[in-house]
């Protein structure tokens, strides 16, 4: 009886049927598929951001809460305002979800909705969505790779401006 290891190979014929093996089969990823790339919001980009955001609405007076999601709409960061009241939490949270979502500012939004009463059904696609001025999305590029929300403030466009502050100081690093 034979083992392999007594078994003596004819090595002019093995190198030619293994080269046919692999030009058959090819080489390399040739019939692989590219996998998709993405761009992510770095933590201290994201804590950046939501610091921007508090410091500009604090200089103004007004105790908020920012938050800042990655590009799948989790939050990343979350600040509260030692002030700021608890609803502001759910509304930063659901504002930057949304601008990450939909991948346009809340403001924006609402104007859409204000002008076309259909689109008011956003707000049901899911319990996330908020369809109030404050929240925008973070891009690098044409990609929405986040969003920032601001809740608190008396009104939607202040809001959105502490938001604004916030994203503008890591606009230059976002590419």
């Amino acid at each position: 009886m034979k083992t392999l290891q007594n078994a003596k190979w004819n090595q002019p014929t093995l190198i030619p049927g293994v080269a046919l093996l692999v030009l058959t089969l090819g080489v390399g990823s040739g019939g692989a598929t590219n996998l998709p790339v993405e761009k992510v919001l770095p933590l201290s980009l994201a804590t950046e951001a939501a610091q921007g955001a508090l410091a500009a609405c604090q200089s103004k007076g007004f105790h908020i809460s920012v938050a800042v999601t990655d590009q799948s709409g989790r939050v990343r960061v979350l600040l509260r305002d030692d002030q700021a009241g608890p609803h502001t939490l759910d509304s930063s949270m659901k504002k930057a979800y949304t601008a990450t979502s939909l991948g346009l500012s809340t403001g924006v939004l609402t104007k859409i909705v204000a002008a076309h009463p259909d689109a008011a059904r956003l707000k049901d696609m899911n319990e996330k969505i908020l369809i109030m001025q404050g929240g925008l999305p973070v891009k690098a590029g044409a990609e929405v790779i986040g969003g920032i929300g601001v809740g608190g403030t008396p009104g939607g466009d202040t809001d959105e401006a502490c938001a604004r502050a916030g994203l503008e100081k890591i606009m230059d690093r976002l590419k």
